[in-house]
């Protein structure tokens, strides 16, 4: 059974680190920003700091982020503390220079401000490879570096066929709590097998178990784990392995805290198609703007209601108790807009008095959408932060356009609500007013004629699997598979390496990063077709050299990426298909393995569908 023991990850939830290269962010200060705005219940990073006897730096392309030693160690501690954060490190061992290895860890726990180290114990090539014998010696000389205080963990890979092949009973005497990868959509299996073999396999181990859980599934899978974790077997800390590869429809199901609780708003709203910058600001505070008005309900003074303290930005913040069944007391925002367009419309939500769960914001006059539209917000999830309640098309022609509501009923007890700043950002760069279409599809990669011939596919470019094809047959990853795999092998193997790949129409891009097992991917949300309004969404998959963001709109034959081999696991191609639902947004991962019914409800043949759907003119 697992032993009850206090750590530094009890009531935690925590991301893991690879390395910069391997994140969109160029410094630390941008990660800590992206997480503070994401996943603001994520207050622990565990950082790479080595592998075998170098510093990972050896192995990164950002020197603002890379770790080279102690003093960038105390930079990344310093910003991390600066932000409410914790610094945790881990390593992977060897086991090739017993005395380097250790002393390159033991120089990463002494560094003030690191709370952890832990290891990556792995059988495979890359990884401790030394046997048995070394393992006390090289822990021996850790502790002695250390101290016996200083908590060391241990993540490994927990299915059972694996436990012997560590040497657990060798690591045990000096280690402080077990972090199983609890992967299972790497592993193919159903959640709640995994996490069970992961208490089957260590609970006996006698120390505490702290789940590493996958944190690019899908999100309502995260969901599963995180519960099914936390409920069945009292999880009383997670990780989520890992930063960078962690997307927009993962990060509110990982945003949660460690005791039961409610459910986070939603990430913010992208803006419109074709969002550009931002134009006028509006900025109404609580403190003396004639545009803010507040009150009660029952006659009483408002200054007998509302307390106030000093904000971060210099005003003065309005706060009260929350109430459970009957609202006391509301305050109104006013834009004033002059201008009609699309604006984001956001909230700041102060680091004090702001521990509701359920802020009902309401807002007034939204072209499109219901005359009085309700948006809740956790308050208690963020700390200074700009939280927008989305983007959305206003009218200066109506007075009520714009304006934001909230009021003290949340159906809480002895908790804060503040009322705070409201912002406007006009969205500029656009007309939102104008939709725009996609004049048709051409195939996503080969030259310019290519392109625009009427073979599909063009010239030697040719299709490896095919569509909704079963493959990888008796194999673990056994699938019908989505869309195409498009090979270019003459006049040479891998003729397609390297070479552009192209959007194949207009659109907006939804999703661009690295996924575990598709290496780089991008998503378009591509515009409606102007001959019948169909909106297709196109994962383009395994490529390198990404170059638009999430958010960038891109025409038909803009270059997105170049052809990859998703980091050397597969040869040379572009993997290629075409979802006519929403599931590659909300889940770029998205696998439907063996499931044809599924696959055939959200994807369509790429070939057929471009074959159809040619552009008219060029």
């Amino acid at each position: 059974m697992t032993v009850a023991q206090i750590t530094p990850f009890d009531g935690k939830v925590a991301l893991w680190h690879w390395r910069g290269a391997a994140v969109a962010e160029n410094t630390i200060e941008d990660l800590v920003r992206t997480i503070k705005q994401w996943s603001p219940y994520v207050t622990q990073v565990w950082v790479k700091t080595s592998d075998g006897s170098d510093w990972m730096s050896q192995y990164d392309t950002k020197p603002s982020m890379a770790i080279s030693g102690p003093a960038s160690i105390a930079r990344w501690v310093q910003v991390l503390e600066a932000n409410g954060m914790e610094f945790h490190a881990w390593c992977v061992p060897k086991g090739q220079n017993i005395e380097a290895e250790a002393d390159i860890i033991t120089q990463t726990c002494q560094v003030p401000g690191v709370r952890s180290m832990i290891m990556d114990i792995e059988p495979y090539a890359g990884f401790w490879q030394a046997g048995s014998a070394p393992i006390r010696p090289f822990m021996t000389r850790i502790r002695r570096g250390v101290g016996g205080k200083f908590h060391i963990g241990m993540s490994m890979d927990p299915r059972r066929q694996h436990y012997n092949t560590i040497f657990p009973s060798e690591w045990k005497p000096f280690i402080n709590s077990v972090h199983p990868q609890t992967y299972w959509a790497s592993f193919q299996r159903p959640i709640q097998e995994v996490i069970d073999e992961v208490y089957q396999v260590w609970g006996n181990y006698g120390l505490p178990i702290f789940p590493a859980l996958q944190g690019n599934a899908p999100a309502a899978e995260i969901t599963q784990a995180r519960n099914y974790a936390m409920q069945q077997y009292k999880a009383a800390g997670l990780s989520w392995w890992r930063f960078g590869v962690i997307g927009s429809s993962q990060f509110p199901a990982i945003n949660q805290p460690m005791k039961p609780g409610p459910v986070t708003p939603p990430p913010p709203t992208a803006p419109p198609p074709g969002g550009g910058g931002f134009g006028q600001e509006i900025v109404v505070t609580p403190d003396n703007d004639p545009r803010f008005t507040f009150g009660t309900y029952n006659g009483q003074p408002p200054s007998q209601v509302f307390q106030t303290f000093p904000g971060t930005w210099g005003w003065q913040v309005r706060y009260k108790p929350t109430v459970a069944t009957q609202t006391q007391a509301w305050a109104l925002w006013t834009p004033g807009i002059t201008r009609s367009g699309w604006y984001e419309i956001s909230v700041f939500v102060p680091a004090r008095h702001a521990t509701t769960a359920s802020a009902r914001y309401r807002l007034y006059g939204a072209v499109g959408q219901p005359s009085l539209l309700q948006i809740n917000i956790n308050q208690s999830a963020y700390r200074n932060l700009w939280v927008p309640l989305g983007v959305y098309q206003l009218n200066a022609n109506d007075g009520r356009s714009g304006v934001v509501f909230l009021n003290d009923l949340t159906s809480e007890s002895n908790q804060e609500i503040a009322f705070d700043a409201v912002r406007w950002r006009e969205v500029v760069g656009t007309n939102p007013s104008t939709q725009y279409l996609a004049d048709g599809y051409d195939v996503p990669m080969g030259t310019s004629t290519e392109r625009a011939d009427t073979q599909i596919w063009p010239g030697n470019w040719f299709d490896a699997t095919g569509f909704a094809v079963r493959y990888f047959m008796g194999q673990p990853a056994e699938a019908y598979h989505t869309g195409a795999d498009l090979n270019l092998n003459q006049p040479f193997w891998d003729a397609d390496a390297h070479s552009p790949v192209y959007a194949a129409a207009s659109g907006v891009v939804t999703f661009a990063g690295r996924l575990t097992g598709w290496g780089n991917v991008v998503v378009i949300r591509h515009d409606p077709l102007v001959t019948n309004g169909k909106v297709m969404y196109g994962r383009y998959a395994h490529v390198e050299q990404i170059v638009v963001r999430v958010g960038d709109r891109v025409q038909r034959g803009q270059q997105v990426a170049n052809v990859g081999n998703a980091e050397g696991a597969f040869p040379y191609h572009l993997h290629f298909d075409l979802s006519q639902t929403n599931i590659l947004e909300t889940d770029p991962f998205d696998w439907p393995r063996l499931d044809l019914n599924r696959l055939l409800a959200n994807y369509s043949n790429p070939q057929e569908f471009v074959r159809s759907n040619r552009p008219a003119r060029r």
